[in-house]
């Protein structure tokens, strides 16, 4: 498998976590942004959305850190996505968050910090604490977002999550959200999300 990603990229990281999390073998293939490599023919033909992470499985080449996911679940199995239908839409629906209040909350939060994006800063870090207080009730009595064992749902998550800070939102208040970050950074095979220090970002 050879996954081409940026370091800084939350979206590559949650890739990359999941390989490493499975122990799966792989290479990876730096994508160098700054460069505009993610826009070049070589790699729009992998990803016309030119956009990191890509994997390439044996011919099979998957775009988007989700689709990742799943392909990889439903190819090794270990209930990481579950089977039933309850608890594949339970997966589903965090799945959606991830593109949703996560990618326009803290992660958008990020980018403004980093990238000086041209967005409004109270307006999605307000965005972030609300998604923040929603997975600190959820996550109260649960040690996971769904079942009793960690799915994608959770890897999903974890990249922009713990790297909210860097979007100027504080996790202080968020005792049951630290804490499951923290099992996350526990599981055999983790690999820690890299934190911005050139002032690049994807």
């Amino acid at each position: 498998m050879k996954l081409h990603y940026h370091p800084l990229s939350g979206n590559a990281h949650r890739a990359r976590l999941f390989l490493s999390l499975l122990a799966l073998p792989h290479e990876l293939v730096e994508v160098d942004l700054m460069a505009g490599a993610h826009k070049r023919p070589e790699f729009l033909a992998l990803n016309p959305f030119g956009q990191v992470p890509v994997l390439e499985d044996d011919g099979v080449v998957i775009p988007d850190s989700v689709a990742i996911l799943v392909y990889l679940a439903k190819k090794q199995g270990g209930g990481w996505l579950p089977e039933d239908a309850e608890g594949a839409a339970a997966v589903q629906r965090w799945l959606s968050v991830t593109t949703g209040d996560l990618a326009f909350g803290p992660a958008a939060a990020r980018l403004i910090n980093l990238l000086g994006a041209k967005l409004n800063a109270e307006e999605v870090i307000t965005r972030a604490h609300t998604l923040l207080g929603r997975l600190e009730a959820h996550l109260e009595g649960r040690d996971w977002l769904v079942g009793t064992r960690p799915t994608i749902a959770d890897v999903a998550l974890y990249s922009y999550l713990s790297s909210a800070p860097e979007g100027n939102v504080d996790l202080t208040a968020y005792r049951h959200v630290k804490a499951f970050l923290a099992r996350i950074e526990g599981l055999p095979g983790f690999v820690p999300f890299a934190r911005n220090k050139v002032g690049l970002f994807a």
